[in-house]
């Protein structure tokens, strides 16, 4: 059955679209854990449907904003989990487990600088979809959505492109921050990260539907912008405490230096 709508929500930290049909409904991401509650309350009160309506819920990739909310909204609807086709976890092992506990404090720090009263974040560090997309293949019962890996922020993101619309979802690709775009963090490849960016210009899409940043009509212009302006070196936390010591170094920066006119 055709598209009733998409509808924008605003979540702890980001924006949600809900796209919503006669008989069933998408979730395009799965936004952070405390957003489960509000959208199953919309779906209830305000659409007046029952939550099994929620028949998908795609996660774009494994950041709490957009992986957060997933399993509990399995568990509450019975949903199916739609991600990307990876033979690994994002958050793998001992390193990935501590990036894990550092992007939950990272959502809580946005949280903070939005004004967000704290809220519990947790969610499992593995994901466990019910069906695996890879490029270019369409989301189970909603045929009309078509998937594009669009990687470089994390190795796994994907955005979603409603056909007979030209509406794109591309979660956290495009940012945009009162009056300016910015590029998302971190970025792990920044080559990829800009090929993703000439992606979906080259979709033409009517509409760009951002985590953050609300829905907008980028022009080829903007996105020639957005790509000229691309990090060119990858931006992580790691690479960004490198950076900060290697200053530090030519600088001449030592915790424990003494002055030597002090020495006795």
């Amino acid at each position: 059955m055709s598209l009733c709508e998409i509808i924008r929500l605003e979540g702890y930290i980001q924006s949600m679209y809900l796209a919503v049909y006669p008989d069933k409904i998408m979730l395009l991401d799965g936004g952070c854990r405390p957003d489960v509650a509000l959208v199953l309350d919309y779906i209830k009160n305000t659409l007046q449907r029952p939550i099994t309506d929620l028949k998908v819920v795609v996660v774009t990739h494994m950041h709490p904003d957009h992986a957060g909310g997933a399993h509990k909204f399995r568990k509450e609807t019975g949903c199916r989990i739609v991600s990307a086709d990876k033979n690994n976890q994002w958050y793998s092992g001992i390193a990935g487990r501590t990036m894990h506990v550092v992007d939950m404090n990272l959502a809580q720090y946005v949280a903070r600088r939005q004004g967000r009263s704290p809220k519990n974040l947790y969610y499992p560090a593995h994901l466990i979809p019910d069906i695996t997309v890879k490029d270019q293949e369409h989301i189970p019962e909603f045929e009309e959505w078509q998937v594009f890996e669009t990687p470089g922020h994390t190795d796994r993101d994907l955005s979603l492109f409603h056909l007979p619309s030209r509406q794109v979802y591309t979660a956290d690709l495009i940012i945009k921050l009162r009056h300016k775009f910015v590029a998302p963090f971190p970025i792990y490849d920044p080559k990829v990260y800009i090929q993703s960016l000439q992606r979906i210009k080259n979709l033409k899409p009517s509409v760009v539907m951002m985590a953050h940043g609300g829905e907008l009509a980028i022009s080829d212009v903007t996105f020639d912008m957005l790509i000229a302006q691309a990090p060119k070196e990858p931006r992580t936390i790691k690479d960004t405490i490198k950076h900060k010591l290697l200053w530090r170094k030519d600088a001449g920066f030592n915790l424990f230096k003494r002055d030597r006119k002090s020495k006795r």
